[in-house]
C-alpha cells in the first residue's frame, strides 16, 4: 500500500503541582497533566496514530509506564522514536490532523507554536501538521477541567527508493 491512515486518542488527568506540556511546548496554567511521562496528550495521540497506521500497536506497548527509565520522559523523544519505527516500516508522514479537547486555558494564540514545534521535531514542511482546539461546552471531565484529551489522524506515505 502506498498510503496508510492511523487514528490516535489520549487523555490525561489535570492536577495542581504538575507542568502542562501540550504539543511539545509548556503551557502556562494552574494545572498540569498527570502521567508517567510528561503527559503530553497531543504528542501521545499522534504517536498512537502513527503506530496504528503501520499496525504496531500503541505507545504504551513500546514505552510502558512500568519502565522506570521512562518516568518523566519528554514526549518529544517518544515522538522521534515512533517516527523511526514507521521509517523502518518504509513510511514517512504525509500529514497530521489533530484536535485538543480542553476547557481552559484557551489555546488560540499557542496553536501556531505547537504546529511549528511538531513540524520541527518531525522535520516536516510547514503546513504538514494541523492542530485544532475545542472545549466540551463545560460537559464531562474536560468541561469540569479534570482532564485533557486529544485526537489525531495521521496519513503515512510509502517511501519509494530511487535507484
Amino acid at each position: 500500500m502506498s498510503f496508510r491512515v492511523g487514528v490516535g486518542y489520549d487523555v490525561h488527568k489535570l492536577a495542581k503541582g504538575y507542568r502542562f506540556w501540550l504539543g511539545g511546548i509548556e503551557i502556562p496554567h494552574s494545572k498540569g497533566s498527570v502521567g508517567h511521562s510528561d503527559g503530553d496528550v497531543l504528542i501521545h495521540a499522534i504517536c498512537d496514530a502513527m503506530l496504528g497506521a503501520v499496525a504496531m500497536r500503541d505507545i504504551g506497548y513500546h514505552f510502558p509506564d512500568t519502565d522506570p527509565n521512562l518516568k518523566g520522559v519528554d514526549s518529544k523523544i517518544l515522538l522521534k522514536s515512533v517516527q523511526s519505527i514507521i521509517a523502518n516500516k518504509g513510511y514517512s508522514i504525509g500529514n497530521i490532523d489533530s484536535t485538543i479537547c480542553l476547557q481552559k486555558p484557551k489555546l488560540k494564540e499557542i496553536i501556531p507554536e505547537m504546529q511549528r514545534t511538531l513540524e520541527q521535531i518531525l522535520d516536516l514542511p510547514e503546513g504538514t501538521v494541523s492542530v485544532k482546539a475545542t472545549t466540551t461546552e463545560s460537559l464531562g471531565f474536560v468541561g469540569r477541567e479534570e482532564g485533557v484529551s486529544a485526537y489525531a489522524v495521521v496519513m503515512l506515505v510509502k517511501v519509494t527508493k530511487h535507484e
